[in-house]
């Protein structure tokens, strides 16, 4: 059987992920996007605005256009979040954006600057159900997320409020869960905690979010390549912190270097049609 989350579909069976960011926040939007070409759609609502009842009717939308190409009742979701991961005192003090974002029936989050192992931890907490208790007393105290969206949730992923609560969990902690948790490591900060930021139980993947990044060396505009020397050191430490710890790593995959990047171990590809085809071609996956 397939499962709700066709991005955690794929890494489980070894494949990469491709994905595409959504730029409008509609039923239309989500009716149209609902056969993507993407493993999952990034809706960035870190620098747009937090537009809640938009989420909810894209999402409405999806439903309504699907199934996808691959059989899914919606591409996967990924919500980016507009609070910054400073600090375990903000995360858990802008926990409503979890919630309401979990509530929309996404099926996963992304947190920004992600700087403090501490800070990653009140993003998992937050995210889940406290009667998930794997992980629970190994790194993590119990979940934090409450009652009364799950029934929204569960209708756009097509199951019951019971079946809802029992997979609205974070993979691959949970390997029945269906929800992505990920991170951005875009700035010195953060980039000096992150081995143990990625280690947090709970984490799917992370990314290093070159332009903040950049301006957190020094550089104005360095969001695309080629990098300087520093920039490219940060990306490295990223990736291997991801490798060493078994989570995904997320980066930009290119014409002239999806393949060069899928053998080097790039599980995530925010990219274009064309060079997910590229990709998928190389190794042996059908479309999405």
């Amino acid at each position: 059987m397939h499962r709700i989350n066709r991005a955690t579909e794929l890494l489980d069976q070894g494949q990469p992920v491709y994905c595409d960011v959504v730029t409008e926040l509609s039923h239309a939007s989500g009716v149209r996007q609902a056969r993507t070409w993407a493993d999952y759609l990034t809706v960035d609502l870190e620098h747009q605005p937090f537009d809640m009842p938009g989420l909810h009717a894209f999402m409405r939308g999806l439903v309504a256009g699907g199934p996808t190409g691959s059989g899914h009742r919606t591409p996967a979701v990924i919500v980016t979040l507009p609070t910054d991961g400073s600090d375990a005192r903000t995360v858990r003090a802008n926990a409503w954006m979890i919630r309401q974002a979990l509530a929309a029936g996404v099926h996963g989050l992304l947190l920004c600057h992600a700087e403090t192992p501490d800070a990653v931890k009140a993003f998992v907490e937050g995210s889940r159900y406290p009667f998930h208790e794997l992980g629970v007393g190994d790194r993590l105290d119990a979940g934090r997320r409450g009652s009364g969206g799950q029934e929204t949730a569960a209708d756009i992923w097509g199951m019951t409020v019971a079946d809802y609560l029992e997979h609205a969990d974070v993979w691959p902690l949970n390997p029945r869960g269906e929800l992505m948790l990920g991170l951005k490591i875009e700035n010195r900060r953060a980039l000096g905690e992150v081995e143990a930021s990625v280690a947090v139980p709970g984490i799917a993947f992370a990314e290093w979010g070159p332009g903040d990044m950049g301006m957190s060396h020094g550089y104005r505009e360095a969001h695309d390549p080629p990098y300087p020397p520093a920039m490219l050191a940060a990306r490295d430490r990223v990736k291997t912190a991801c490798d060493r710890t078994g989570i995904a790593f997320l980066d930009v995959m290119q014409r002239d270097d999806v393949v060069a990047l899928i053998d080097a171990g790039v599980k995530i590809g925010a990219t274009t049609e064309m060079v997910a085809a590229i990709g998928r071609r190389h190794t042996g996956q059908g479309g999405g």
